[in-house]
């Protein structure tokens, strides 16, 4: 199963885990998580702002996106 992470906080929301104090049992897809759900955690992101795990390496101080495919070319996704 799949593991998304919010690209502000860094909460990783895992498949195989779900998130049952947000209402999500194990084993609920990301899919079908509300697009409208915000992170537990910061509050700031929504389900469509979550990155899948292995596309995401770091964030920068502003809550950028720095993933290794873009790292040292100046832009950020």
């Amino acid at each position: 199963m799949s593991q998304f992470i919010c690209p502000n906080c860094e909460y990783v929301y895992e498949e195989a885990k779900g998130d049952p104090r947000e209402g999500w049992p194990a084993g609920t897809p990301f899919a079908q998580v509300d697009p409208d759900w915000t992170c537990p955690d910061c509050g700031v992101r929504e389900q469509v702002d979550f990155v899948p795990i292995a596309e995401f390496e770091r964030n920068d101080q502003d809550g950028n996106i720095i993933a290794a495919e873009n790292r040292g070319r100046g832009d950020q996704a």
